[in-house]
């Protein structure tokens, strides 16, 4: 049993409202193995508030933008938040920069292996032998070890390297058009689907690219940038107006470059990368303001539960742990919902999925269970 004092105590130590992002970013990326929101896109529901709202947990077909298109950026940018608390923590603590190097990539390492594992398990139909490359945890694994590496470099510095990868990305889709007669931001026939035939040979299903890994790691820089601000000295509210300053910059920059280079999620454009980087900015503002700056983070306690155990809940949801859940909880919905209809019944089991695994969140919270690497 974990001393509430004890609690408190870590609670006022944190910067929560990194936890709640995160935690946050992860309540809605685990839905998804629940099937809420391919049950929400349903033809009965077409025309309806919740299929209005299940569409926009559906990612974008190509050029364009929806709310989904933005779960994995979020959990990148947050990454690079945390990332520079925890390694910076250990160099004031008097740990060599030699040694966390070494855990950078011994971190990145598992995380690749993790990735690889879960498609494994779950491989998607239609996809190359190495699609795995596309999913979150190999982009965070390859992304957050080249963050690291700048974590120390000044912050002029590393905002020249982030966007450093944006203009590499930008020239490397259009100078490939230009030598090879093709469009650079048509679906399959584009720089990022030539290095997938080249290293996978292949190009996925969905016209998602492994090259995204390149102009998605400035997010986990800008992350790390943002976590560095927040624990400055300056004063809160202004920490928190120059989040939203730049991420309205970031907003409209990236708004403003769109009709050069189109807003599109499953190639990163540097467009994309901007817009995302810019509500990655606002939401962490929001989570600031909400749990550091006025202190109410623990009304919020279930994202915090959940933020503190990401990887746990993640390797849980998408290995099996939500289906298993919910094949537990549908024999009852059943007994309860009478219904011609299959989805009444199959929705209500899907949240009832989500809140078990909030609840088990919780329960590893209060014991002080992290699972971490």
């Amino acid at each position: 049993m974990v001393n509430e004092r004890d609690i408190r105590a870590d609670y006022e130590r944190r910067l929560l409202s990194i936890d709640i992002f995160r935690g946050a970013v992860m309540f809605f990326l685990i839905a998804e193995a629940t099937g809420i929101y391919s049950l929400a896109v349903l033809p009965a529901l077409k025309g309806t508030v919740i299929g209005a709202i299940g569409l926009q947990f559906q990612h974008h077909p190509w050029r364009g933008l929806r709310l989904w298109d933005l779960g994995q950026p979020f959990f990148m940018f947050i990454s690079g938040a945390a990332m520079y608390l925890s390694y910076t923590k250990r160099w004031q603590s008097g740990v060599a920069w030699k040694d966390t190097l070494i855990q950078a990539l011994r971190r990145s390492l598992i995380l690749f292996i993790l990735g690889w594992t879960i498609y494994l398990i779950a491989p998607v139909e239609g996809n190359p032998r190495g699609a795995f490359l596309h999913d979150v945890l190999p982009q965070l694994a390859l992304g957050s070890l080249l963050a690291f590496l700048t974590l120390r470099l000044s912050i002029k510095t590393q905002i020249w390297i982030s966007f450093g990868l944006l203009a590499i990305t930008e020239l490397s889709y259009r100078l490939w058009g230009m030598v090879n007669h093709s469009q650079p931001f048509v679906p399959g026939y584009n720089f990022g689907s030539s290095v997938d035939r080249l290293i996978l040979g292949s190009v996925s299903s969905g016209n998602w690219v492994a090259f995204n890994v390149i102009p998605l790691a400035a997010l986990i820089i800008w992350g790390s940038l943002a976590g560095r601000w927040l624990k400055n000295q300056d004063g809160q509210a202004r920490k928190a107006w120059m989040l939203i300053i730049v991420g309205l910059a970031c907003i409209g920059a990236g708004l403003g470059l769109s009709p050069i280079t189109p807003i599109i999620r499953r190639i990163a454009t540097s467009s994309f990368v901007l817009v995302s980087g810019g509500a990655s900015l606002l939401s962490l503002a929001l989570a600031y303001w909400i749990a550091d700056f006025t202190r109410t983070g623990k009304k919020l306690t279930v994202f915090l539960a959940i933020g503190m155990n990401p990887l746990f809940i993640y390797l849980f949801a998408q290995t099996g742990g939500a289906n298993w859940l919910q094949r537990l909880a549908l024999p009852f919905v059943n007994t309860v919902i009478s219904s011609r209809a299959e989805w009444p019944a199959n929705l209500a089991a899907a949240l009832i999925t989500q809140v078990l695994m909030c609840v088990l969140c919780y329960y590893f919270y209060r014991r002080r269970i992290l699972i971490r690497i």
